[in-house]
């Protein structure tokens, strides 16, 4: 996969919202996502979207969805769901084909980060599938601790579990995003 780099946007240009699974902004993110896991692993890898109930990402199940807009559209998304009592479980971190390398990405997983610490989370858990060596870069890079033999081929790992324990002050601080 190519793509171009796109200057940094300003902070200002880009919006925080929280969403539900059903809001038509999220379309964007699951279509391209369900096209990324079907063509590095194969037409059932789309199922994988669908594996969760939508309910697992709103605040009542203790999970959360949230999308980076800029001019409206969505350019990034992801989510996290409850995994345990302490743990919240990255899932769908997504940024749109023609916004990548912008850092995008790091910022949804730090307002990720930041909102599963205020809702009591002290560990983040998540998975990434052996044929996304940019996910497993960006997991590593974002301090990220693999569960797994970093030498080891990918593909006899299976999925590639990483863990990271949220610092106290990210359990505490608000983020000012927008719930919709």
């Amino acid at each position: 996969m190519t793509s171009v780099a796109q200057p940094p946007s300003s902070e200002g240009e880009v919006t925080v919202l929280h969403v539900r699974v059903s809001d038509p902004r999220v379309r964007p993110l699951l279509r391209e996502l369900g096209h990324e896991y079907s063509v590095r692993y194969g037409k059932d890898a789309h199922a994988e979207i669908s594996r969760y109930p939508d309910e697992e990402f709103t605040e009542p199940y203790g999970g959360l969805l949230l999308l980076l807009l800029e001019r409206g559209e969505a350019v990034a998304g992801g989510a996290f769901r409850r995994y345990d009592a302490v743990t919240a479980e990255l899932k769908r971190i997504w940024t749109h084909s023609a916004h990548r390398r912008r850092g995008l990405a790091r910022r949804v997983i730090a307002e990720l980060e930041g909102e599963a610490g205020i809702r009591g989370y002290r560990r983040i858990f998540l998975t990434t599938g052996p044929r996304q060596p940019e996910a497993r870069g960006l997991y590593l890079a974002t301090g990220y601790t693999p569960l797994f033999d970093t030498e080891a081929d990918p593909e006899t790992v299976g999925p590639l579990p990483f863990e990271k324990h949220l610092p106290t002050a990210a359990r505490t601080a608000g983020t000012g995003k927008v719930d919709l």
